[in-house]
C-alpha cells in the first residue's frame, strides 16, 4: 500500500466517458422498447460451466456454499422471460474467481439482454448496431469457428484427432498439464493463443457456428455433417467483447448439459456445482423462443478510449478496492 493508492486508476475523463456510455446504452434500448430489469447479485446457485469459477458469498459456510456472487444475471433473467417479461436488458455487476489481468478483473460490468422472437442472426445485427454506433466503426463481418481455426491455426477443428490436437498444444503446456483439459480445453488454448489475437484487426468480426460441445446454453443444428451451436462471439482488435446464443429452451437437454459440465469439472479436479432447479423449472414452464447476449462494458469502454488495460477504465480495480 502506498500513499497514492487511494486514487482511482481511471482518469476523470475516462469516468465521464463511462457515464456517457451508460446513457448511450439506456437510450439505445429505450428507443427499441426493451425493458430494463434488475436481478440478484447474491444468488442461491452458481454455474456449472467448466471455464467459470464463482465466488462464494460466505466462504466459511463449508464445502458447499449456499450463496454465490453471480457470474452473470442469465439464470434470473431467463426466469423473468419465462414469467412473461418480454424483451429485457440489464446492466449488472458480476463476479468471477481468479480472473485478474490486463483484460480481467474479478468484479466487472456486464450488459446482458434477451430479445424474444429473435434468432442469433437477428441478435448479431442488433449487437453490431449497438457496438458500432458507439465506437463509430464498420459493421462486423462473420467468420465460422471452423474456418477461423483453419485460417489462423492451420488445422480443421472438426476432424483433427485428440492425439494430434494434444501434440499441437504441447507448445504451450506439458503433456501432464494437458491431460485433464479434454478436447474443448485444448481448442480453447488454440483460440486464445493462435486465433483470437488475429480477429477483428481490420473490422469487427463475429465468430459463429461453434462446435456443439461448446454450445453451453445455445441451440444446436447440423452444419456440413457436424453439429454446431447457434453461438457467436464478437471480436475487435483481438479483444473478445461478447458471447451470445440462440437460446436453448428444452429443460431436459439443459439438465443433461449441466450434468456433462459437472463430469468435466470432476475430470479437471474441480468440485461439482449444484444445478439451478429454479432455472430448469422455468424452462419446463416455457421459456419463449429468444436470443440473448452478454457484453463486457469495461472492454467496450477500453475500445472507446484506446485503453491497453482494464485498470485504465475502472475507478478502483481489485488491487485498490
Amino acid at each position: 500500500m502506498s500513499a497514492s493508492d487511494w486514487q482511482p486508476t481511471a482518469s476523470l475523463e475516462t469516468l465521464k466517458s463511462r457515464a456517457r456510455q451508460l446513457q448511450y446504452v439506456r437510450g439505445f434500448f429505450a428507443r427499441r422498447q426493451v425493458m430494463e430489469v434488475e436481478t440478484p447479485v447474491l444468488g442461491r446457485f452458481g454455474v456449472t460451466d467448466v471455464n467459470l469459477d464463482g465466488i462464494p458469498a460466505f466462504p466459511d459456510a463449508g464445502p458447499s456454499p449456499s450463496w454465490w456472487l453471480q457470474t452473470s444475471p442469465e439464470y434470473h433473467m431467463k426466469r423473468l422471460l419465462a414469467a412473461g417479461a418480454g424483451s429485457i436488458y440489464q446492466v449488472a455487476r458480476v463476479f468471477r474467481k481468479g480472473e485478474r489481468g490486463r483484460r480481467h478483473n474479478p468484479e466487472f460490468s456486464m450488459l446482458e439482454w434477451y430479445r424474444e422472437g429473435f434468432t442469433d442472426q437477428q441478435l448479431m445485427a442488433e449487437v453490431g448496431d449497438l457496438v458500432c454506433q458507439w465506437l463509430e466503426c464498420p459493421e462486423p463481418d462473420q467468420l465460422p469457428y471452423r474456418e477461423a481455426v483453419r485460417r489462423y491455426a492451420g488445422f480443421d477443428p472438426m476432424t483433427i484427432t485428440d492425439h494430434d490436437l494434444g501434440r499441437y498444444c504441447q507448445r504451450w503446456l506439458e503433456p501432464e498439464q494437458l491431460a485433464g483439459l479434454g478436447r474443448d480445453g485444448c481448442l480453447d488454448l488454440v483460440m486464445s493463443f493462435r486465433v483470437e489475437p488475429e480477429l477483428g484487426r481490420k473490422r469487427p468480426v463475429f465468430i459463429t457456428r461453434y462446435p456443439a460441445s461448446q454450445a453451453a446454453l445455445a441451440r444446436v443444428s447440423p452444419d456440413d455433417g457436424y453439429p454446431v451451436a447457434h453461438r457467436f462471439e464478437l471480436y475487435i482488435n483481438g479483444l473478445e467483447l461478447c458471447n451470445g446464443y440462440w437460446e436453448l429452451t428444452d429443460a431436459e437437454e439443459q439438465k443433461r448439459r449441466f450434468e456433462a459440465d459437472n463430469r468435466q469439472r470432476r475430470a479437471n479436479g474441480k468440485a461439482d456445482m449444484p444445478v439451478d432447479g429454479r432455472l430448469l423449472a422455468a424452462l419446463e414452464a416455457g421459456l419463449p423462443a429468444c436470443s440473448g447476449v452478454a457484453l463486457g462494458l469495461d472492454r467496450l469502454l477500453m475500445l472507446k478510449v484506446g485503453a491497453g488495460s482494464i485498470d485504465e477504465v475502472l475507478a478502483f480495480p481489485a488491487d485498490r478496492a
